[in-house]
């Protein structure tokens, strides 16, 4: 059987086990819908969790940021993966304990006050409509090269898969889903990196690998052997980072406290039926997810140094099979510059910096062309970043079936994410826009139909961002991070742990955060683009990484304006004691 028909086959088995969980698990009242009836067990959250978690950008993106800026890309797993502790020992069991469906829904019960939910709600839409931008991109790029059509046309199927399985399971039917989407995705993604690990290193634990010698007789290390080919060809070296420990700091921070507050994460954490399940789902979560961020920067370097192999003076009229696949979805491509008909790869960009767009144009030799002018620096080969993970499999020459396989891991990564955030939208607008401020009458079936709806709205809203995406996936991600960092962790945290902190210092540290941060990073990436280098940037920080400014700015002006004014309820001062008592003590029985 072909490659082409095991993916057909691969993901069309895959999308039929989703859509069929979720008509099977079909959410049938809005406890239900919100947080699955609340009797998830912990060890199925934590995988849901993880598949939740796992998006686009950690399957697809991450190691292809990794393998183009070697250690800075380091921030990426610090950062995700630490901020998976913050929220296990800061967020999680207090939140749970609270026993509400939404995070709008505990800021408005905690600030006691209206307009702090409405500012939550903006905040949460902002935050996810940024992060699911990243999704529905990645859907597309899977779909355009497996699928064999434009990113445009994938989106759109991504965004129908989608609108089946979120609108009519809810929660219930996104968690059972997740927990395939899991099972699939990290199977796809531990198969190749075991592969390649054993081809490069002899060594079948790419986690080993990563630090095991070449077996090209060199005697040098994966990371030796990159650096060494990379400086020869113009690069720095693979295990130096170019950034500066500022914006490392700071984007990392950003990564951390914006996981901590992110609200499709934090929704996980209240399907399960007790305090104590919250804590395990936090643990089962991050040991599900260290299987596949332990494993990346090894599938980074393999795939960098399977590129230049590949690539690198090789004659376009013996250019591997896969170059040629990919070029045809536009997202890599050679300009000829010198006329010999060679490829050469090196240091520089091959384009214009502007986005490319594949016209379909060819060259002298065959060569799919962008629209884009060569610029002139001596590299040839244009590579977007976000096909390395997918094009890993087919550069290595593993059997079709695993290149099958990597394709529907990489739409289950992107579908359980997205699905999770478009039910965080929708729930935000059905429950606290809607039922708790605008439309308090509505009933439970009102409501539920609401719900839908509104997850229907933002498949359409999430389909249009990942059509017309501002940046790589893992760095659209990146600014969701920022955002909720700097607008709702803050008023989170504070909410659990400070008695003193009110509605007005709650909702104008929310604005400040939101607006502060969103400001620099549209700025920077579509005000003035050609600005966003570091000696335009605020003390050197990187729009990326603003989001830890925007959260301090946040937490100053919330605790200082909540000193100026009123204290809270007496009421609200004893649920915040509640909250971090467990249960079952003789304090909780006081109250």
């Amino acid at each position: 059987m072909s490659t082409q028909m095991l993916t057909y086959l691969f993901v069309g088995l895959s999308f039929a086990l989703y859509i069929g969980i979720a008509i099977w698990s079909r959410a049938s009242s809005t406890k239900d819908f919100y947080v699955a009836g609340g009797g998830v067990h912990p060890v199925v959250n934590g995988m849901a969790t993880a598949a939740d978690w796992m998006s686009a950008a950690s399957f697809i993106s991450m190691a292809g940021i990794i393998s183009f800026v070697g250690r800075d890309g380091s921030v990426y797993l610090l950062g995700w993966t630490g901020g998976y502790v913050l929220l296990a020992f800061l967020l999680a069991p207090y939140l749970r304990k609270f026993g509400r469906f939404t995070v709008p829904d505990f800021i408005g019960e905690r600030y006691y006050s209206r307009a702090a939910r409405i500012v939550a709600v903006v905040c949460l839409i902002f935050v996810s409509f940024t992060y699911v931008a990243g999704q529905m991109r990645g859907v597309g790029i899977v779909f355009s090269r497996f699928l064999e059509v434009d990113v445009s046309t994938g989106v759109i199927i991504g965004m129908a898969v989608v609108f089946m399985y979120a609108v009519l399971g809810g929660m219930k039917g996104i968690t059972y889903t997740q927990v395939a989407q899991y099972c699939v995705l990290i199977f796809a993604y531990m198969v190749p990196a075991i592969f390649i690990s054993i081809m490069i290193t002899d060594n079948p634990i790419p986690q080993l690998g990563f630090g095991s010698e070449v077996n090209d007789g060199s005697g040098l290390s994966v990371l030796q052997k990159l650096d060494s080919v990379l400086l020869d060809l113009g690069f720095s070296a693979y295990t130096e980072g170019s950034k500066s420990t500022i914006d490392v700091f700071a984007i990392t921070a950003a990564l951390m406290f914006g996981t901590a507050g992110l609200p499709h994460v934090l929704v996980r954490f209240f399907t399960v039926p007790k305090v104590s399940d919250a804590r395990l789902s936090a643990g089962y979560a991050l040991v599900f997810i260290a299987i596949l961020y332990t494993t990346a920067p090894a599938v980074a370097s393999f795939a960098r140094l399977n590129l230049v192999d590949t690539v690198h003076n090789t004659p376009y009229a013996e250019a591997p099979e896969w170059f040629g696949n990919w070029e045809n979805t536009g997202l890599i491509a050679w300009q000829d510059k010198n006329n010999d008909g060679i490829m050469q790869y090196g240091s520089g960009a091959a384009l214009s910096p502007t986005k490319p767009s594949f016209k379909g144009n060819t060259g002298a030799h065959g060569e799919r062309l962008l629209n884009n002018q060569p610029t002139e620096s001596i590299n040839e080969v244009y590579i977007d970043r976000d096909i390395m993970v997918l094009a890993n499999p087919e550069i290595a020459g593993l059997p079709g079936w695993v290149i099958a396989l990597v394709a529907a891991g990489g739409v289950a990564a992107a579908l359980s994410t997205a699905a999770g955030l478009l039910l965080v939208i929708s729930s935000s607008i059905s429950h606290d826009l809607l039922k708790k401020t605008l439309l308090p009458k509505i009933t439970e079936k009102q409501e539920l139909l609401y719900a839908r709806i509104a997850a229907a709205a933002a498949v359409c809203i999430a389909g249009l961002f990942g059509i017309y995406p501002p940046a790589f996936v893992a760095q659209v991600v990146a600014f969701a991070f920022g955002l909720a960092a700097a607008s709702l962790f803050p008023a989170l945290l504070l909410g659990i742990f400070s008695k003193r902190a009110n509605k007005e210092g709650a909702i104008s540290g929310m604005l400040v955060g939101l607006v502060f941060t969103f400001s620099y990073i549209a700025y920077f990436k579509f005000v003035a683009p050609e600005l966003n280098s570091a000696e335009h940037w605020l003390w050197g920080i990187s729009p990326e990484g603003i989001g830890t400014i925007g959260m301090i700015l946040n937490f100053v002006i919330a605790i200082t304006v909540s000193r100026l004014t009123a204290k809270p309820p007496q009421s609200v001062q004893e649920l915040v004691d509640n909250i971090r008592i467990p249960s079952g003590t003789k304090a909780t029985a006081n109250h």
